[in-house]
C-alpha cells in the first residue's frame, strides 16, 4: 500500500471511483482510492441506476449530462460493459402547472445544450399502450437517456481509474486526519471480517497526501467528525419494490417492441421502470425518516431496512392506475436503504471549510446520475482551479456553522419528499422555519411579511394582506405571475415614486483590520480602495480571474475595513477570506477578521422620500444639512444618530433611488423599525420585500452573486471594467486579461405573456441560434413589461440588438439595452436636498 500520494479519494462507490478516475485523467498521477469494505458497498449498490437528466439546476444540469455521455465511453476505454440502458426517460404530468414546470426545465435544459422532446398523451398510448393516459396533459420526453447497472458502472470506472495509474486499495478504514502544513496525515485501518461484520484489525498505516477528497456516502457524519466540521449530509430512507413479471409486458417484448422508458408520474411521486419482464416501483412518499444521524452503526454493511409498505400504499396504488396490467402481478423484491440528502437537495461538492487541501463529494440524492459529471468538474477544480461551470450552488460552504444535526435531518426528510413536489421557482419550503430570525421578525409577520429562507434567516420575500390565511404564501405559487405578483409591484412603485424600508439584515459583514489589512485587500480585491469614510463596490476574484465574491468595501480608518456581501454567502465568502489573509499575513502583516454579521441589523431606506423620512428622526446639529450631498455625498458613510440610536449609515441603495443602508446594532433594530415606521407614515412609508428589490435592481443593470457574478465569468464579461483597477496588482488579474471576452453581461426588456415574467434560467436566441441565457428576471415598473439580465455571445450584445427569449416554450421578442436602463445618469440617486 503506498503511503506518500498527490490525492487521497476516500470512498469506493461511484462518486469516489469517478473522482479517482477524472483526476487521472487531468494529469495527476499519483492519485489513491480508499473504500473501507468493498467498492460499491455503499449506497451504490441498492441504488436502482436511474440517470434522469431533468434537474432545474444550471450547474447540476451539466453534471447530469456529462454523466450520461461519459458513460457511454467506458466500453470501449475499459473493456467492461457498464450496463447502460438507454431506453429514455418519459417524464407526465397530471396538471397544467406540472406541465410549466417542464416547460421551465426545458429552457434551462436549451441552455445546457440537453435534448428533450415533447409528447401529447396521445402519442405516449400510441408508442406504449400500456401506460393509461386519460388523465395526462402531456410530458417531457429525454430520448438519450435511461438507467445503468450501478456496480457496473463503479466498476468500470475503477478500471479506468487504474489503467490510468490510480491504485485502488479495499478493506481499510480512516480513523484519523491531521493537517501537516502542506500535506495530511490520513491514520488507515485496515479491517478484517470477523462474525459476518467488519472489524478494525491492529494494522495502521499513515498515508500522507496532498489533497484529499471525502466520498463517504452515508458515512458522512463520521468524516465530519474525524475532520472537526459540520456537514448536513445524512441519509433518508429510500425504498423501492421489483414486481414480478407482468404477462402484458411479457407479451409486449415478445412482440418485438422496444423496453419501456423510464417512467416518471411526478404527481404521483413515483418512477417506474421494467426490469426483467416486471417492473421496479421506486416511490417519494411523505414521512420517509432520516437514519443514521449521528453516525453508522459498526454492523451495518451492505444492509437494508424492513420495508414499510403502508407507507408507499398511495404511490403503489397510482402505479396500478397509470399501468392497470401491474394490478394482478405479486412482489418479488424490496429494497429499503439509506441514500444520502442535503437540506436543499443538491450535494456537497467542493473544499471543507476550514481546511486546506481537504475537498468533500458529500450528500448525494442521485449519485450515480451525479458520478460522472462530479468526478470531471471537481478535478477541474483541484487540479485547474476552476471548472468551466460556476460550482458554488455546491459548494459545502453554503452552509455555516449555525447549522445542527436537528435541521439537517428534518431539511433532508423535507428534502426527499420534494423531489416531485412542483419546484416553483418562488418556493419557499416549511420545514425548521423560522430559525433565525432578526428582532423585527414579529412586527414585519405582523404586517403581512411573507418570508423567505437564506442562510438559516427569514427575510421578507413580500409583504400580502394583513388577514392573509397561513397558507397564502403556499398558494401564491406559481410558474407564471403568482398570487404575490400584484403585492410585488406595489411595493416596487412605492420606492420608484415614495419611499420604502426593506429588511437587510441577512446581509454577510466582516470586519477586517490591523496593520496587514490595507496591502491585504489591496490585493484581494479587483477594484481601488475607498478613502476612509467612502465605500467601493469591487470583487474578490479567483485564481482564474473569475468572480469569487461581490463586496461593498466601507473604510472605517486607515486599517479598518467593513466588508458587506450576500446574505446567503457568509460561510463561503467567510472561509475564502480567511484563508486568503492568513496566506497573506507573513507578506502584509497582521491582518484580524471577524465576521460580525449577526452584530448588526440592517434596514434599506429607499425612494425620492428617503431624505425627507429620515429627517424627521436624525439628530444633528445641523439637521437641515446632514443628509445633503455636501456633508454625506453618494457613495460615503457617515456615522449619524437616528433618535436614540446610533447608525453606521451608508448612501447607497441596491434599488437605484435616493437611499441609504442604515446598518445598526441589532438589539436596537426594534426601536428603530417603530421610529422609522412612524416616521414614515406622512410619507407614504411602504415595507418592501426582497422579490421588487430584485426586480428594481435589473431596472439598474445591478449585477447579483449567484446570477449574473460567478465563478465561470470575469467582471470583465460581466461588463463591469469601472470596477477593475488594471493598474494595480491584484489576485486573479493575469488570469482575468488572459480569458478575455468570452460571453457579455446584458439587460433586455422582453415583450412576453401577459400572465408571465422571466425567473432567469431562459435561452436567448438570435433568430434560429441561441445565442445566451438569462441569469435574472422579472417585472419592470418602469418600463411595463418584463426585463431581464443575462449573458450572450459579444457579438450580440450592442444596445438596440434584436434577441428572442424562450419562455413557456414560445419565443418573445427581447431587445438589448444600454446598461442601467432606469435612469442612466444616476440623477435619482445623486439628487441634493
Amino acid at each position: 500500500m503506498k503511503t506518500d500520494v498527490k490525492a487521497l479519494v476516500v470512498g469506493g462507490g461511484a462518486i469516489g471511483a469517478s473522482i479517482a478516475y477524472h483526476l487521472a485523467r487531468a494529469g495527476w498521477s499519483d492519485v489513491m482510492l480508499l473504500e473501507r469494505d468493498e467498492l460499491t458497498s455503499g449506497s451504490t449498490w441498492h441504488a436502482a441506476g436511474l440517470l434522469p437528466l431533468f434537474n432545474m439546476s444550471y450547474a447540476v444540469s451539466h453534471i447530469h449530462d456529462y454523466s450520461v455521455k461519459f458513460y457511454k465511453t467506458l466500453e470501449e476505454e475499459t473493456g467492461l460493459n457498464a450496463g447502460f440502458y438507454v431506453v429514455g426517460n418519459l417524464r407526465m404530468a397530471q396538471t397544467d402547472a406540472r406541465m410549466d414546470e417542464y416547460m421551465l426545465y426545458a429552457t434551462t435544459a436549451e441552455t445546457a445544450g440537453i435534448h428533450y422532446e415533447w409528447m401529447t398523451p396521445a402519442q405516449i398510448k400510441e408508442r406504449w399502450p400500456l401506460v393509461n393516459t386519460e388523465d395526462l396533459k402531456g410530458a417531457i420526453y429525454h430520448p438519450e437517456d435511461g438507467y445503468i447497472n450501478p456496480a457496473d458502472v463503479t466498476q468500470a470506472m475503477a478500471k479506468g481509474a487504474r489503467q490510468r495509474g490510480v491504485t485502488v486499495e479495499r478493506k481499510w478504514q480512516v480513523d484519523g486526519y491531521a493537517w501537516r502544513g502542506d500535506h495530511w496525515d490520513v491514520t488507515c485501518t485496515k479491517m478484517i471480517e470477523k462474525g459476518g461484520n467488519l472489524v478494525p484489525s491492529e494494522e495502521q498505516v499513515v498515508v500522507k497526501a496532498e489533497h484529499v477528497v471525502t466520498a463517504t456516502g452515508n458515512h458522512a457524519q463520521r468524516t465530519a467528525r474525524l475532520l472537526g466540521i459540520k456537514m448536513p449530509a445524512i441519509p433518508v430512507e429510500h425504498q423501492y419494490i421489483v414486481t414480478e413479471p407482468d404477462p402484458a409486458l411479457v407479451e409486449w417484448r415478445k412482440a418485438g417492441n422496444p423496453e419501456h422508458p423510464v417512467l416518471r408520474d411526478a404527481d404521483a411521486k413515483w418512477y417506474v421502470r421494467e426490469e426483467r419482464g416486471g417492473w421496479i416501483l421506486g416511490p417519494y412518499e411523505r414521512n420517509a425518516p432520516a437514519c443514521f444521524e449521528y453516525g453508522v452503526p459498526d454492523s451495518f454493511r451492505a444492509d437494508l431496512f424492513p420495508l414499510d409498505l403502508e407507507r408507499i400504499e398511495e404511490e403503489y396504488m397510482s402505479m396500478i392506475h397509470r399501468i392497470p396490467s401491474s394490478e394482478t402481478v405479486g412482489l418479488k423484491d424490496d429494497y429499503n436503504g439509506p441514500i444520502c440528502y442535503t437540506p436543499d437537495g443538491n450535494p456537497l461538492v467542493g473544499p471543507a471549510p476550514g481546511l486546506r487541501n481537504m475537498w468533500l463529494a458529500e450528500g448525494f440524492s442521485f449519485g450515480i446520475t451525479a458520478a460522472g459529471g462530479t468526478g470531471k468538474y471537481l478535478a477541474d477544480v483541484m487540479v485547474h482551479g476552476e471548472a468551466e461551470i460556476d460550482m458554488a450552488s455546491l459548494d459545502p460552504r453554503r452552509y455555516g456553522d449555525w447549522m445542527t444535526t436537528e435541521y439537517a435531518a428534518r431539511k433532508n426528510e423535507e428534502a426527499y419528499e420534494h423531489v416531485y413536489i412542483l419546484h416553483h421557482p418562488d418556493e419557499e419550503r416549511a420545514a425548521c422555519r423560522p430559525l433565525r430570525t432578526a428582532p423585527a421578525y414579529d412586527r414585519q409577520k405582523a404586517r403581512g411579511a411573507q418570508f423567505g429562507h437564506v442562510n438559516g434567516w427569514e427575510r421578507p420575500n413580500y409583504f400580502g394582506p394583513l388577514d392573509a390565511p397561513e397558507d397564502f404564501d403556499h398558494d401564491a405559487r406559481s410558474f407564471r405571475r403568482g398570487g404575490w405578483w400584484p403585492h410585488a409591484v406595489e411595493e416596487a412603485k412605492a420606492i420608484r415614486e415614495g419611499v420604502g424600508l426593506i429588511d437587510a439584515t441577512a446581509f454577510t459583514k466582516h470586519l477586517v483590520r490591523g496593520p496587514g489589512a490595507t496591502a491585504f485587500l489591496d490585493w484581494f480585491t479587483c477594484n481601488r480602495l475607498p478613502k476612509v469614510g467612502r465605500i467601493n463596490l469591487t470583487y474578490a476574484l479567483t485564481e482564474a480571474g473569475t468572480t469569487h465574491t461581490e463586496y461593498t468595501i466601507v473604510r472605517l480608518a486607515e486599517d479598518e475595513y467593513y466588508l458587506v456581501s450576500a446574505g446567503a454567502w457568509t460561510a463561503y465568502d467567510g472561509d475564502y477570506l480567511r484563508k486568503s489573509a492568513l496566506d497573506k499575513r507573513e507578506e502584509f502583516g497582521w491582518i484580524d477578521i471577524h465576521d460580525v454579521t449577526t452584530q448588526w441589523g440592517v434596514f434599506a431606506v429607499a425612494g425620492p422620500k428617503s431624505r425627507d423620512l429620515l429627517r424627521e428622526v436624525v439628530k444633528d446639529a445641523d439637521p437641515a444639512t446632514v443628509l445633503g450631498n455636501k456633508r454625506f455625498p453618494w457613495l460615503s458613510m457617515r456615522e449619524i444618530e437616528l433618535g436614540m440610536c446610533p447608525v453606521r449609515a451608508i448612501r447607497v441603495a441596491y434599488t437605484g433611488e435616493l437611499g441609504w443602508e442604515l446598518h445598526h446594532p441589532v438589539e436596537m433594530q426594534n426601536y428603530l423599525f417603530d421610529l422609522l415606521e412612524k416616521a414614515g407614515e406622512p410619507h407614504g412609508l411602504k415595507l418592501v420585500g426582497a422579490r421588487a428589490q430584485n426586480w428594481l435592481r435589473q431596472e439598474k443593470s445591478y449585477r447579483a452573486f449567484g446570477h449574473e457574478l460567478g465563478r465561470d465569468a470575469t467582471p470583465l464579461e460581466a461588463d463591469l471594467p469601472r470596477f477593475v483597477d488594471l493598474s494595480k496588482e491584484f489576485r486573479g488579474k493575469a488570469a482575468l486579461e488572459a480569458t478575455g471576452i468570452r460571453s457579455k453581461c446584458v439587460t433586455v426588456l422582453v415583450d412576453g405573456p401577459e400572465d408571465a415574467d422571466p425567473w432567469g434560467r431562459e435561452a436567448l436566441y438570435a433568430g434560429e441560434e441561441r445565442v445566451g441565457r438569462l441569469t435574472s428576471g422579472g417585472y419592470s415598473v418602469a418600463f411595463g413589461k418584463s426585463i431581464g439580465m443575462g449573458y450572450v455571445k459579444p457579438e450580440h450584445a450592442a444596445p438596440g440588438t434584436k434577441l428572442k427569449v424562450r419562455m413557456l416554450d414560445r419565443l418573445w421578442d427581447a431587445e438589448v439595452q444600454p446598461d442601467s436602463p432606469f435612469d442612466p445618469e444616476n440623477a435619482r440617486i445623486r439628487v441634493d436636498g
